[in-house]
């Protein structure tokens, strides 16, 4: 190609070197190869996608549908053509207005019954702020304007046809006739006619029912007035005002005074300007109520009948007919009239559409007063009380028919299935198609009358204003997952559905064609022709050429018009005439199989009693076993959004969905999602803790649901998203366990269990929670004794030696202990740096506490008696043997106890213990502190093998050349290495920092009156060792309250106090341990030697009273001991053998040496979470 369009310059002779040839092949090799390769690619997709392909169609998952309508492309004049001109003109006629009819009808349903449906939708009484009516109101004008333009329309449309088929049906004698009418009759035209007045009647019953929309109109005219008498304030300018309001008087006279219908059949049919003349005709009076009593008697037949198809919607247009009919020519047939009355008994009431039900019997007599006065009261009453026994008897046998209707729909869904699976046979062919024909139709016909139980038993019961019982309810939601069943039966097999349609469409076609020309021969043979014969045969002639085509509506109605003419003069035998009206039944049925299944299966009418919705869901969750019916449901509930998208009165459509959305999920959560939940909780809780005393859970007494059904669901699809159960409970259960295991750490293996257990027994796959993992032993925790540390230290007891604390009362039958195990679990819990944390609160708490101190010993009363104390043991320590006097002491605590005593008996002393005993408790926590955090770290160490020789992994990464992220992970864990060996094999010197921090304060000669302290001590041993002895005592007893076997924080705070100070000389000057020890020896001994006294003279109950003394001496003396060597080892802790001189003394040496050996420094290590706090 390209060498064509090349300049003539390149022109040259072209020698057939066979390149391009060769060019040519290679290039149909590729090809050749990429299509290999592709079809592979493609063979690839579809192994992968194997499971999902096929023949079966899902509901919930499909984006595509499948259409199988056929559309006709030819107008109807190409469609009309016969040598028969006239036959064309009156065919073309009818055809036409008939199509107009269904345009409109069409429109009607779509657009306008649910944009009057669901006005005041969507926003509920509570959320409407005053004025919204008014705008909502203002917003639906435009949409009334269109329903006022649309009833315009019918009421010509409705003329037309009227005037069309009395200028057919005139008598000789007046105008010639168009064509020869005699036998022919064109039912069609009169149901197309019927059709359009039942829209006009339901658009009256939907306003007439429509309280909101009255009551909101009313509030907009009242706007309209208040805007009238001051225009300017709204903005509108007064002379487009009243052209509004009068606009809207002539909405109201049209559409809301609910005489649409009425307006419609009160027009002058009669032309004035010497047109056609309607109500004098009688051949057309006559024809009008022929065919009027032809389709009745077509409708009586089928109704109530399994085989009933549209005929309740015709009856409702027979009904329209009759009155139409009266209202032209003012004659009516009392006995007709009463046949229709008459099948109220059999049909009490009608749905029109949605919730808007119809009584036949109200609206003849309402149209008809005349004709009512003819009838006795006692039928018209008749026909009411029949109704209410119509609706107790239909709640009595709903149980029944659901359950006839399951065995019904169940063999029809499988036999859809069968044929299905089939392949068809070529030698049984029409046989086949016949059958499936047969099936279709049957699959319809269940969902009508389904369809119809469940819309009139409901819409009755709301329109009666009757409760429905439970299991009425129950029964009517199962009817509508049995409705939902077809229409997806018909969906799963929307391939072979389509496939076979079209089949069957020929097939009849055929049946149909073959009977015509039949008939078309018999017409031939006949050598009289006339122009009615001609008529025939050219009638005939149509029908063959419209069914030679797909089978669209307009050829089908073009069809039935023709076959009116072509029937005429017995040119079908009746045994011809029947099978050929079944055949076109069926075509008509087949054609628009989807359309009309889904029109029935449309259960955009549970919008309005959605209030059944929960009785439902609280069914579901009782009937467990089959919970899959879910699906049928929330697919009826989609049903109704197409409808909602006509909302004119919101701002938009999407505020009335987004409503209805919430609504529903609001409905579902409450009444089965969280019931499910805690349903699913209890249970594991339950199974968990079975070794406790709990309910009976025998299944043979108290009954079991099986609750993991609702877990085998498919993901329910609504709206835009899907409603996984499994996933929703999956959710709470994962949240619930990771809260509670936060709240309480103690309690992760209880909810391992409980996620193992949900996994096992209802295939939950639940998360780990990835919390830091507690030991059952975890005690308290370090941050809770933390935050309320003024309240552990006087509620625990603190034990030196196996570094324990003891809680000091409960109200249960054990106390708590602390030991270093629980914090060092705690500290792995929360990590390392808590420690810092927990010091620097220990300090703040002390600087409270050491503020009371001060108080107490800057007290007059107590620095008077200790500086006089003081004074006293200077004068006689050489004559005491440097030991400071018991009786001292003795006299100082009665000296005490005389300035007053608390109501539970204690001394100002006793309370200055405590608080010594709680800054003990406050230092204890801090040693246990840090010996948690070196058993935390030793932990955590153990699993490096050689600590001398770690290896460094940064440097084994870099020699390997790995990536810059395995690089910092490698120094990432090089320096948890180091921190942790630094951290086990040191840890830190809390006490040290707490004694430097405070000691130069304590020291300073401005708290002087802190210097006094040492001579405090005795005393304060006294009353210890006194509060010790009735501690253990009370061990014994019944009631144990403030009983006690340890309390070492005395010991560690009188030591900690002692260090500040630097009085440990001072104190040890006093030489109180021994006096005491003397003092309780030589009382001893004088009690020993009474007793060798008394045991000669042989008084026993003196001897007993001396035993007791012993005893109580010793135990003194033990209590004595006991401290002291308590004491003894907490000052080990604060290096008692220096005094502060001597430490800064080793201080200065240590610094001399530092900057000595600075020449050589060694590389600072990294700063670890065990480092020394910054004390504030």
């Amino acid at each position: 190609m390209a060498v064509e369009t090349l300049s003539p310059d390149w022109e040259f002779d072209r020698l057939d070197d066979g390149s391009q040839k060769i060019h040519a092949e290679v290039q149909l090799k590729n090809y050749g190869k990429f299509l290999e390769e592709y079809t592979s690619q493609l063979r690839r997709i579809e192994d992968a996608l194997d499971s999902s392909i096929g023949d079966v169609w899902d509901f919930r998952l499909d984006p595509i549908a499948l259409k199988l309508l056929p559309y006709e492309q030819s107008s109807l004049l190409e469609l009309i053509k016969t040598e028969n001109k006239v036959l064309n003109k009156v065919i073309t006629v009818y055809a036409a207005l008939c199509c107009e009819i269904k345009k409109l009808k069409y429109e009607a349903e779509t657009k306008f019954y649910n944009g009057l449906l669901f006005y005041g939708e969507g926003a509920t009484d509570s959320s409407m702020a005053e004025g919204d009516c008014q705008i909502q109101m203002g917003r639906f004008i435009s949409f009334l304007q269109e329903l006022s333009c649309f009833v315009t329309r019918c009421y010509e449309v409705v003329m037309n046809v009227v005037h069309q088929l009395a200028a057919l049906y005139i008598n000789n004698k007046i105008a010639p006739k168009i064509i020869e009418t005699t036998g022919v009759h064109f039912q069609t035209m009169y149901e197309h006619l019927g059709e359009l007045l039942t829209v006009l009647l339901t658009l009256d019953a939907i306003v007439e029912n429509h309280a909101t929309l009255r009551d909101h109109w009313t509030m907009y005219k009242r706007l309209l007035k208040s805007v009238h008498h001051n225009p300017s304030k709204f903005g509108i300018q007064e002379e487009k005002l009243k052209p509004f309001e009068k606009f809207l008087q002539k909405l109201e006279g049209q559409l809301l005074d609910g005489m649409i219908f009425q307006a419609c059949i009160e027009q002058q049919f009669d032309s004035l300007n010497g047109g056609v003349s309607v109500s004098k005709n009688s051949t057309f009076a006559e024809e009008f109520a022929h065919s009027i009593r032809t389709i009745f008697a077509n409708v009586e037949a089928k109704l109530g009948e399994p085989s009933e198809i549209d005929q309740r919607d015709k009856y409702v247009g027979v009904c329209g007919l009759f009155v139409l009919h009266f209202q032209i020519f003012r004659t009516v047939d009392k006995k007709f009239y009463k046949s229709l009355l008459d099948i109220c008994k059999k049909v009490p009431a009608i749905t029109l559409t949605a919730n808007v039900i119809w009584f036949a019997d109200n609206f003849l007599i309402l149209k008809m007063p005349a004709a009512a006065k003819l009838l006795d009261k006692k039928s018209l009453h008749a026909i009411k009380t029949h109704r209410d026994t119509f609706l107790q008897q239909k709640a009595q046998s709903l149980t029944k028919d659901v359950q006839s209707y399951y065995v019904f729909v169940s063999s029809w869904m499988m036999k859809m299935e069968s044929i299905s699976s089939k392949e068809q046979r070529m030698d049984k062919f029409a046989e086949d198609l016949t059958n499936r024909c047969n099936v279709f139709i049957q699959g319809f016909l269940y969902a009508y009358s389904i369809s119809t139980i469940i819309k009139t038993t409901m819409n009755l019961h709301m329109s009666m204003q009757k409760p429905m019982t439970k299991t009425s309810v129950k029964a009517l939601c199962r009817l509508m997952e049995l409705l939902k069943a077809i229409e997806h039966t018909f969906y799963r097999r929307s391939m072979i559905v389509a496939d076979s349609v079209s089949h069957i469409t020929q097939h009849l076609q055929h049946q149909a064609l073959n009977s015509i020309s039949v008939a078309k021969k018999r017409v031939i043979s006949d050598k009289k022709y006339s122009e009615q014969r001609l008529d025939v045969l050219s009638a005939l002639v149509l029908a063959e050429n419209t069914l030679n085509g797909p089978s669209t509506r307009q050829r089908r109605l073009i069809l039935s018009l023709a076959l009116s003419v072509g029937t005429q003069m017995k040119t079908f035998k009746d045994e011809e005439l029947l099978p050929l009206q079944v055949v076109m039944k069926k075509l008509d049925l087949i054609s628009e199989l989807r359309e009309r299944v889904r029109t029935q299966c449309d259960c955009c009418f549970l919008y309005w009693h959605r209030a059944v919705f929960p009785i439902y869901l609280d069914d579901v969750y009782e009937n467990a076993v089959d919970a899959a019916r879910l699906h049928y449901m929330f697919s009826a509930l989609r049903d109704c959004v197409p409808a909602m998208v006509c909302a004119r009165h919101l701002e938009s459509y999407e505020i009335l969905l987004n409503s209805y959305d919430k609504e529903i999920m609001e409905i579902l959560n409450e009444h089965l999602l969280e019931k499910l939940c805690r349903e699913i909780e209890k249970d594991l809780r339950l199974s968990v803790h079975t070794h406790l005393k709990l309910d009976d859970r025998n299944p043979f007494r108290v009954g079991m649901k099986d609750l993991a059904l609702f877990f085998s669901l498919n993901p329910i699809r609504f709206f835009d998203r899907y409603i996984d159960i499994r996933a929703f409970v999956t959710h709470y259960l994962d949240k619930t366990f990771y809260n509670l295991t936060t709240v309480a750490l103690h309690d992760w293996a209880t909810y391992s269990e409980m996620r193992n257990l949900a996994t096992q027994r209802y295939g939950l796959v639940m998360t780990e929670a990835h919390l830091p993992s507690q030991t059952l032993e975890q005690g308290l925790d370090v941050l809770e004794i933390m935050r309320n540390i003024h309240v552990f230290v006087s509620r625990y007891l603190y034990n030196l030696n196996n570094q324990i604390f003891i809680e000091r009362t409960s109200n249960n039958k054990h106390l708590n202990t602390i030991n270093i195990r629980h914090i060092a679990n705690s500290i792995r819990t929360h990590g390392t740096g808590i420690m810092n944390t927990t010091v620097n609160f220990t300090y703040q708490f002390l600087r409270k506490k050491f503020y009371i101190f001060s108080q107490f010993m800057y007290d007059e009363h107590i620095k008077s008696r200790l500086i006089k104390d003081i004074r006293f043991f200077r004068e006689v320590k050489d004559q005491n043997d440097h030991k400071y006097p018991f009786e001292r002491a003795e006299k100082f605590n009665r000296g005490i106890r005389k300035l007053g005593i608390t109501p539970d008996g204690q001394s100002y002393l006793d309370q200055f213990r405590q608080l010594i005993s709680q800054i003990g408790n406050a230092m204890g926590y801090v040693r246990m502190i840090r010996s948690g955090g070196l058993h935390c770290s030793s932990n955590a160490i153990r699993f490096v093998p050689d600590l001398e020789d770690i290896v460094n992994f940064a440097e084994l990464v870099t020699e390997e050349g790995l990536s810059e992220e395995t690089l910092k992970a490698a120094r990432q864990l090089d320096s948890v290495l180091s921190d942790h060996t630094r951290n086990s094999a040191e840890g830190t010197e809390y006490f040290k920092m707490l004694v430097d921090v405070f000691a130069p304060e304590f020291r300073s000669p401005k708290n002087i009156h802190l210097r006094n302290f040492h001579i405090i001590v005795p005393p304060l041993t006294l009353s210890f060792v006194e509060h010790s002895i009735s501690c253990k005592e009370k061990l014994n007893k019944k009631n144990k309250m403030g009983a006690a076997f340890t309390d070492d924080g005395f010991a560690m705070g009188v030591a900690y106090i002692l260090k500040l100070l630097d009085q440990y000389q001072e104190f040890d000057s006093l030489h109180w341990f021994q006096s005491a020890r003397e003092k309780y020896l030589k009382e001893m001994r004088a009690v020993a030697k009474q007793q060798n006294v008394q045991s000669a003279n042989q008084d026993e109950k003196l001897l007993q009273t001396m035993n007791l003394t012993q005893k109580r001496l010793d135990v003194y003396l033990q209590e004595f001991e006991l401290l002291y060597f308590s004491l003894s080892s907490a000052r080990i802790f604060f290096r008692a053998d220096k005094t502060a001189a001597e430490e800064n003394q080793e201080k200065k040496e240590k610094e001399e040496e530092n900057k000595t050996s600075s020449e050589d420094p060694t590389p600072s290590s990294n700063s670890s979470a065990l480092t020394d706090p910054v004390v504030k």
